[in-house]
């Protein structure tokens, strides 16, 4: 019997099976396609996700292949959020293919020995009480501890687990081509908001460029109707004056407004991650990104359960700590569907204003960047993100590699705290010691109490 089965070899699948194997757990991963998606559903990393894979010391493929952009639109428009005043080591956001991402992790996870099986559409989950059964269309049946459903909005493990996908369906669709330009913009990545709509644009590399024209003449068209060319230029050259002369289209498709999340992220032994359990519209491509951040902060808590240092309570924490975050990035891609899409005078007029807005006050605009960086996320009072310190020769993130908890003092005197817990002595801190989570989080702060009651009660779930 495996640890783990995780539904889908996507980006949050294949990184969440990275932890989990990383320490210890015998996971594997069931995936319905028999190969990888060649186009990018994704474009975006943003600085947190970055950070994350900087802990675990695999950060250096993503940063030598993509495109760093120290800017990203807020509801495309024309003043952008700017990243340059950012607390952490990348202030940028990244640009690369979620094809090449994808790729990456599973790279990733391969070092890791994962376990990945392609061509398993799963069929059936079943919750046997002390175990859960994955059924696929091939005829096996996989036995396991856990199951984790990564499997997208239409998962089958959050269908079995009876958790509801609450929220709205799509009421209109936006085009989104990969092509060819024979007259490209000079900018790498360029957003455009008008009367008639607002546009997209960036560079993919080796002459690429993915092109999304928000027409507003266009929005009433259903989402699953085939896209072609043609159409995909005449929307641009409404929205902007110029198709940028596209050719050649290697990818053609709509994306629609459809935003729901899950009541819950686990019942029994069933979880969930990722796209299975929040979709909104991709408005500043948070997506991947917090789908891959619930992914660290699940690892680390069903890796203690299931190495019995903790009970099954500690798992009730993921749902705490990352469904309010997935329900704040659904409020703010509503916001800035708003912003984009409406025809009103009245909405005209305040797209007007907030873009002044963005441009007039620098402390407005840093706040959106903080929160759509990724950067801002903290849990309870304690449970903010620690940075990449420098504390002398090494760096904060060295010491998170294994993915363990570590703590961190200025003081000779060392507490117990077991073996679950890496203690390093460091010549300064802002604090006498601080003892951090393995995904990067503080679990406790030199204050009131002591480290040793902090982390029992942190590991007890309560």
């Amino acid at each position: 019997m495996r640890d783990v089965v995780i539904v889908g070899a996507g980006p949050v699948g294949l990184w969440l099976a990275a932890e989990l194997r990383r320490t210890g757990v015998e996971v594997t991963v069931l995936e319905r396609l028999t190969e990888p998606v060649p186009y990018a559903k994704s474009l975006t990393m943003h600085p947190r996700t970055l950070e994350l894979l900087a802990m675990r010391g695999a950060a250096g493929p993503w940063l030598d292949e993509g495109k760093r952009i120290p800017t990203t639109h807020f509801a495309l428009l024309d003043n952008r959020l700017s990243y340059a005043n950012l607390e952490t080591k990348y202030r940028f956001v990244l640009f690369l293919p979620q094809s090449r991402t994808e790729a990456l992790l599973a790279e990733h996870a391969s070092a890791l020995d994962v376990e990945v099986l392609r061509g398993r559409a799963v069929t059936g989950v079943r919750d046997n009480g002390d175990s859960v059964t994955v059924e696929t269309g091939t005829g096996e049946e996989f036995q396991a501890r856990w199951v984790v459903g990564c499997d997208g909005p239409s998962s089958t493990v959050r269908k079995a687990a009876g958790i509801d996908f609450a929220g709205t369906p799509s009421t209109l669709s936006v085009p989104m081509g990969d092509v060819r330009l024979a007259e490209p913009p000079e900018a790498v990545s360029l957003t455009i908001n008008g009367d008639k709509g607002a546009l997209f644009l960036v560079s993919l590399g080796n002459g690429r460029y993915r092109v999304s024209p928000t027409d507003h003449s266009m929005l009433h068209i259903p989402k699953d109707e085939p896209l072609t060319l043609e159409e995909l230029k005449e929307s641009t050259r409404r929205v902007v004056g110029t198709d940028f002369g596209m050719y050649d289209p290697s990818y053609l498709a709509r994306f629609g407004n459809a935003t729901l999340q899950a009541a819950r992220y686990r019942n029994g032994r069933m979880l969930l991650a990722g796209d299975a359990a929040h979709i909104h519209m991709p408005l500043g491509g948070q997506g991947m990104n917090l789908g891959m951040q619930d992914a660290t902060n699940l690892a680390w808590k069903l890796a203690a359960v299931i190495q019995g240092w903790a009970p099954s309570a500690l798992l009730d924490t993921y749902e705490g700590e990352r469904h309010p975050v997935g329900a704040r990035v659904i409020d703010d891609t509503r916001a800035q569907t708003a912003l984009v899409v409406s025809t009103s005078p009245e909405n005209k007029a305040l797209r007007a204003r907030f873009n002044e807005l963005l441009a007039a006050h620098p402390s407005l605009n840093h706040e959106l960047a903080v929160q759509h960086s990724g950067l801002g996320v903290s849990y309870g009072d304690t449970g903010w993100r620690m940075q990449d310190l420098d504390l002398g020769g090494f760096s904060v993130f060295s010491l998170l590699q294994a993915g363990r908890f570590v703590f961190l003092t200025t003081r000779d005197g060392v507490p117990d705290l077991g073996p679950r817990v890496d203690v390093v002595r460091v010549a300064e801190l802002p604090w006498g010691g601080v003892l951090l989570r393995p995904d990067g989080h503080v679990a406790w702060v030199d204050g009131p109490g002591n480290v040793e009651d902090a982390f029992a009660g942190l590991l007890s779930g309560g």
